[in-house]
C-alpha cells in the first residue's frame, strides 16, 4: 500500500509543478525572469514552488 500512496503523492506533486511552470510561462514577466523561475522550479521544486508562490509573477 506504501508504493501506491507514494506515487498518488509523487503524481500530485508532478501536476503542481507542471501548473506552476505553465502560470509562469502564461505571465506578463520578462523573458529572463520566466526562464529563472522556471528553472527554480525544476532544480529545487519544494523551495521554488513556495517562493514563486510568494514573490513570483501574478499577472
Amino acid at each position: 500500500m506504501g508504493i501506491e500512496v507514494g506515487g498518488l503523492l509523487g503524481l500530485i506533486w508532478l501536476i503542481i509543478i507542471v501548473w506552476a511552470i505553465v502560470k509562469v510561462a502564461k505571465s506578463s514577466a520578462g523573458g529572463l525572469a520566466k526562464l529563472l523561475w522556471i528553472l527554480a522550479l525544476l532544480f529545487f521544486p519544494l523551495v521554488g514552488l513556495i517562493a514563486w508562490f510568494l514573490f513570483g509573477p501574478k499577472g
